[in-house]
């Protein structure tokens, strides 16, 4: 059966909208008028562990009424030790609205290690199974193509997923695009003449433009992380700008040493808005862009310090790895991996942004951080936000290279998972002391979750074109 197959009257969120002719929401406003998240999907790693067994897919209960709330209540496992599954998304999303044959029921989870492409149904939201599997080998004979990042789909019922490198493991990657039958369709670009490297994606057609950012090739993140290599030139430190229609790189801006290492990117949920934001994770400073091609201004608006810690080679960045945006484009958070904090950012006005609130989530600096019992282990990472803006949901892992380098204790405790309440009236942050996770705890034992998603879509898988 092709996702295609899967008419509203079949998929298990086709109420997602009361409004709802495909799937998603009309449009931002909209998403945040939906009901509270029920499920959330996450993804779990055992790579990098000394548990001999395959990645999965766990669905987390996060509804306050269920006798089952903040317990993982199924886990979907891979058939293949080794995937390191990563980032990953919808095959339909709120692009696709106005589209009643597309349906939001498939997810498409990469190994970013493997660089296999598994297609998990969600039909039975708390159950997912297995689909179909997307051998790497496929994958690179026809595209030439390794380590799949972010998944998004398009308006036109194909998904497009950023990788970061060729066959052999080497920038400067490309873009991947799978058919409505989940099989490899060929590269989304029609050359990657200009693109040193590649890692996240967001594209808005409204104004033809599609911005990624930089990460590193696989052969340089995969082992750990060196800060040599930061000198060699070996990590980004541009923003990319392509023409969306013709699919080429139009404008690529250097951020500088204040750029180093731009990871994820976002645009204004609102779709006539050009303003979008990214964080550079190694400099922990957040860039703002507005404008359209041949008219667009690039500036830093949010400046990080590095922090001097007894033991370490070099002053302590605050690693800022993750940021999300509130559907109504009101507020910017951000997670400092290494420092251990999330901040809140009033983006009102995109130009200056301004601190709302914070709180500490474990991190190499400060006081340990304890949660019903839990010291949290390792800093905050992924972060998700509810529709509505009220609950911010965090987790640890990074990349278990990474993880095992700077936080080598979350191979044997696993990692966390936590809910933080977030004031969207006068700004403010808090962790839920009834909401824990522990992914130390699985039955094959200690995991480390990444990205999450919810069934009904979330604020960094819905594009409204």
């Amino acid at each position: 059966m092709t996702h295609a197959d899967a008419t509203p009257s079949d998929d298990a969120h086709a109420s997602e909208s009361p409004v709802c002719c495909g799937p998603g929401y009309a449009s931002p406003e909209a998403a945040m008028q939906a009901d509270r998240e029920k499920v959330l999907y996450t993804v779990a790693l055992y790579v990098g562990t000394e548990t001999d067994a395959p990645d999965y897919l766990a669905t987390v209960d996060v509804d306050p009424d269920s006798p089952t709330y903040a317990e993982v209540v199924h886990r979907t496992p891979m058939p293949t030790l080794g995937d390191e599954l990563h980032h990953f998304g919808w095959n339909a999303c709120s692009s696709c609205h106005d589209d009643e044959s597309q349906s939001r029921r498939f997810l498409i989870v990469p190994g970013f290690r493997s660089s296999r492409i598994h297609i998990i149904d969600t039909k039975d939201e708390r159950a997912p199974t297995l689909h179909k599997v997307i051998p790497p080998n496929e994958i690179k004979q026809k595209t030439n193509l390794s380590a799949p990042h972010t998944v998004h789909c398009l308006a036109d019922g194909t998904v497009m997923i950023s990788m970061l490198g060729d066959a052999e493991g080497n920038a400067p990657g490309g873009f991947l695009l799978l058919d409505e039958n989940f099989d490899v369709a060929g590269r989304w670009e029609t050359t990657s003449d200009g693109m040193p490297f590649n890692y996240d994606f967001w594209y808005q057609p409204r104004h033809n433009v599609m911005v990624s950012s930089e990460f590193a090739a696989p052969k340089t993140y995969l082992p750990g992380f060196d800060l040599d290599d930061v000198a060699d030139g070996l990590y980004g430190r541009r923003l990319n700008f392509w023409d969306w229609e013709d699919r080429r790189l139009v404008e690529s801006v250097d951020l500088g040493e204040d750029g180093l290492v731009p990871l994820e990117v976002r645009f204004h949920h609102d779709p006539d808005s050009t303003h979008g934001f990214v964080g550079a994770a190694l400099s922990s400073n957040i860039w703002h862009w507005e404008g359209a091609n041949g008219a667009r201004t690039v500036e830093k608006v949010i400046d990080q310090d590095p922090v001097e810690l007894e033991g370490w080679p070099f002053p302590v960045p605050p690693l800022t790895t993750d940021i999300v945006i509130s559907m109504d484009d009101r507020f910017l958070y951000l997670s400092n991996w290494l420092h251990g904090h999330i901040r809140q950012y009033d983006i009102s006005n995109p130009s200056a942004p301004i601190l709302a609130g914070e709180v500490s989530c474990g991190g190499v600096l400060g006081d340990p951080v304890t949660v019903q019992g839990h010291e949290l282990v390792g800093g905050p990472q992924m972060l998700q936000l509810s529709l509505d803006g009220e609950r911010l949901y965090v987790t640890s892992s990074l990349l278990s290279s990474w993880d095992n380098q700077f936080y080598p204790d979350m191979a044997e405790h696993g990692s966390y998972m936590l809910q933080i309440d977030c004031d969207t009236d006068r700004g403010g942050l808090s962790i839920n002391e009834d909401f824990y996770v522990d992914f130390g705890d699985e039955p094959a034992g200690p995991a480390r979750a990444h990205e999450m998603r919810y069934p009904g879509g979330d604020c960094t898988s819905d594009i409204w074109v």
